[in-house]
């Protein structure tokens, strides 16, 4: 059992340890919600928990650990879909959600680039590549594609669906209907409503089934 581990089953026995998680997770959640990534480091989180170095590092390995624990209580959870409706209505469906989700929480998206950008992550393409001294990150990162890839494979990988849609890229697939949401937030143009949604589910659905 890895450090972390234990020290976290510790923390959920010993209030004083779990008071002292909560202090730090709360004073690094405010720095990054008002100074962003470069705002939460060890200096600043412990100054605003008042709480010393050496407890820190008994909660977390790193400063890394500890912006993946503060992105992860500051994102919200996307509407779970209603599975009414044939391929395009859920589609639909879920990319407006998705839009909505993007544009109402851009943390979201800030927490997506650093985790594609930051460190200790090079090479990883899963949650499950993660190693057991990185229990913060891969709880983010599966938190993200449960919000994002999990979403699409209940629609894109029923058996009616593949049988519209033939063998393709999936990961492409995923680009072609995600990339759009994400890039009109980074780029700061106007939001994708519902008719914007529309036509992407309309051009992917053109594209496979030509």
């Amino acid at each position: 059992m890895t450090t972390v581990r234990a020290d976290r089953q510790a923390a959920d026995e010993d209030p004083r340890k779990l008071r002292s998680r909560t202090r730090l997770l709360d004073a690094a959640t405010t720095l990054l919600a008002e100074g962003g990534v470069d705002a939460v480091t060890i200096d600043a989180v412990t100054k605003l928990a008042n709480v010393a170095r050496a407890t820190l590092y008994r909660h977390f390995d790193s400063g890394t650990e500890l912006v993946a624990a503060a992105f992860a209580r500051l994102l919200p959870s996307v509407p779970a879909l209603s599975g009414e409706g044939d391929l395009r209505a859920q589609l639909l469906e879920l990319l407006t959600n998705q839009a909505k989700a993007i544009e109402s929480a851009p943390v979201q998206v800030t927490a997506m680039c650093w985790l594609g950008l930051g460190p200790d992550l090079t090479g990883y393409s899963s949650a499950a590549a993660l190693t057991e001294r990185q229990p913060e990150m891969r709880s983010l990162r599966q938190m993200i594609i449960e919000q994002y890839r999990d979403a699409f494979d209940r629609v894109l990988r029923t058996p009616e669906a593949i049988e519209e849609l033939g063998e393709y890229d999936y990961d492409v697939a995923l680009a072609q209907l995600v990339g759009p949401l994400v890039l009109t937030k980074l780029a700061t143009l106007t939001p994708l409503g519902e008719s914007a949604c529309a036509q992407i589910v309309d051009d992917f659905l053109a594209a496979r089934r030509a």
